[in-house]
């Protein structure tokens, strides 16, 4: 029997980030593939039923091509569990990417060969860098024509301030692409167009001098390989593991996810160097993983994953200990006992019910609206965990039914994608209707499409005179009152019930602060 040590060492939580466009589902799904999850993966660009890529499964995504909701995806490989949280690449749900980042021990940082680092990496890597997130970087696209390996490593190297390490080196782009050569194994892994998304092994070599390389490669790409090589030895740093896991180094591998190519090697990568569930942080103490009692956190809430029922499930971060299904854990906020009958392991969208979990791991748990993004789960114990962000929203608008006899279901559907944390919705003091505040502006979209695919509520959304959403918050019940009264209709409550005061420009904010001294403005909750 293996013991809770060899479980949780065992474990790779990672996430991966990138800019929209850059190849990051073709990725994931083809991890999925060599984890043996999922037999033929998702074709991101086939047609009808073979387009469904496995983790984008929202009805919107698929329509759209674009990742808006974290999927959790679990599978096995070459002896390691891998939880993989995928990320919305898209900017406007970039509070969802950093919510789930704070439930991963590592991250792949995937770049576009052509474009190299764009804005979104550098705010998801920021990110990560805050977190000491240790990073492996994966160049995809070399089947296309791209911009230089070395200006590539010297633009990670010069924008993130990282230092960078060749795991594996491109012969070749474009057209004339022939593989990689594994620097880290001294292997030469061919890449042949003709044979589809079938691997070819990896073929050892003694080196760059053995004479298997003259027969496998063309002569004048050989002596670029073994030129690149030598420059590669000289200029950059060894493989460094510790500086790795501290976040100063990252290694670098060269592929092409939509060819298969690379992908082995980078889960490979992954299994050997990225780290198993690392220690956290909450107000109280530090949790370490390969405590007894189990501890865990809700990152993420998602509702209606299954659209036959109106389920909503909050995903779990477990950090200590081995979770049992039929476990008593406490529910710290609302101070109760929860019995979690039915936790569920997931690979997409298929998902199953688990016996156990171990740290590192991420759980659904079935619920009723009762949990909340950022709640902590334990045997006990009163802990808060920090680090799960809760922005104020930048655009603001009035949510309105098309049909005013749906005006209740609307709020019902409203509250239910509030506690999911995709939106704030703010209930004004005189105003029937609910605002609707979000980060980014495509998120309005994705809203009116999900309350009328999942709600069958027909919706539109209206400007509405707000600037700024602020929670307020204050030490004298008295005086908190005397603002509630005085400020009347630009007060409202969120979800929770939480007083938020309704901005109208910036001049209201800023005279209303004065006028209030002893009362606490908050952009975050």
């Amino acid at each position: 029997m293996t013991s809770l040590k060899q479980e949780i060492d065992r474990r790779r939580t990672f996430a991966i980030i990138a800019h929209p466009d850059a190849g990051k589902t073709t990725l994931t799904e083809k991890l999925l593939l060599f984890g043996g999850a999922i037999q033929m993966a998702g074709m991101v660009k086939a047609k009808g039923d073979r387009r469904r890529a496995r983790s984008d499964w929202m009805k919107v995504e698929q329509e759209r091509g674009i990742s808006v909701a974290s999927s959790v995806m679990t599978f096995d490989y070459a002896g390691h569990t891998f939880n993989l949280l995928d990320t919305p690449g898209h900017e406007d749900f970039s509070e969802d990417t950093y919510r789930t980042l704070s439930a991963v021990d590592s991250a792949i940082m995937v770049l576009d060969a052509a474009k190299g680092i764009e804005s979104q990496t550098l705010k998801l890597f920021e990110v990560c860098r805050m977190r000491d997130i240790p990073i492996i970087t994966f160049i995809n696209k070399l089947d296309r024509d791209g911009q230089d390996p070395f200006d590539l490593l010297d633009e990670v190297e010069n924008r993130l301030a990282l230092d960078v390490v060749p795991a594996s080196w491109p012969i070749g782009m474009g057209r004339d692409f022939k593989g990689c050569y594994d620097l880290f194994n001294d292997t030469l892994v061919l890449f042949d167009r003709s044979k589809g998304e079938e691997l070819l092994a990896s073929i050892e070599c003694s080196g760059l001098d053995d004479p298997k390389l003259d027969q496998l490669l063309p002569a004048d790409q050989l002596a670029k390989l073994r030129e690149d090589v030598e420059m590669i030895r000289g200029v950059y740093p060894a493989f460094n593991h510790q500086s790795y896991l501290e976040g100063h180094m990252t290694p670098v591998f060269f592929g092409s996810a939509v060819n298969n190519f690379g992908v082995r090697e980078l889960l490979q990568g992954i299994g050997k160097y990225a780290p198993s569930p690392r220690p956290t942080k909450t107000l109280q103490r530090e949790i370490t993983p390969d405590e007894n009692k189990v501890t865990a956190f809700v990152f993420k809430i998602q509702a209606n994953m299954d659209p036959k029922h109106r389920d909503r499930i909050a995903f779990a971060r477990i950090c200590s200990g081995k979770f049992k299904k039929g476990m008593k854990l406490l529910h710290v906020r609302h101070g109760k006992q929860l019995v979690i009958h039915n936790p569920l392991m997931f690979f997409a969208q298929d998902r199953e019910t688990v016996e156990e979990a171990f740290a590192g791991d991420i759980i659904g748990i079935p619920n009723h609206g009762n949990m909340r993004i950022g709640d902590a789960l334990t045997e006990g114990e009163t802990l808060t965990f920090t680090g799960i962000p809760s922005f104020a929203p930048e655009l603001l608008q009035r949510a309105r039914a098309d049909d005013p006899l749906k005006a209740k279901h609307l709020s019902a559907a409203l509250e239910q994608l509030a506690e999911e944390g995709v939106a704030r919705i703010f209930k004004p003091s005189i105003d029937p209707n609910w605002i609707v505040g979000v980060v980014g502006s495509l998120q309005f979209d994705v809203l009116m499409d999900r309350i009328r695919s999942e709600y069958n509520i027909p919706v539109k959304f209206e400007q509405v005179e707000v600037y700024a959403a602020r929670w307020v918050s204050c030490d004298d019940p008295a005086e908190m009152k005397k603002f509630v009264d005085t400020m009347g209709s630009a007060v409202a409550n969120d979800h929770d019930g939480d007083p938020v005061f309704l901005a109208r420009n910036s001049w209201h904010l800023n005279d209303t602060k004065d006028k209030f001294p002893k009362i606490q403005f908050s952009a975050t909750k």
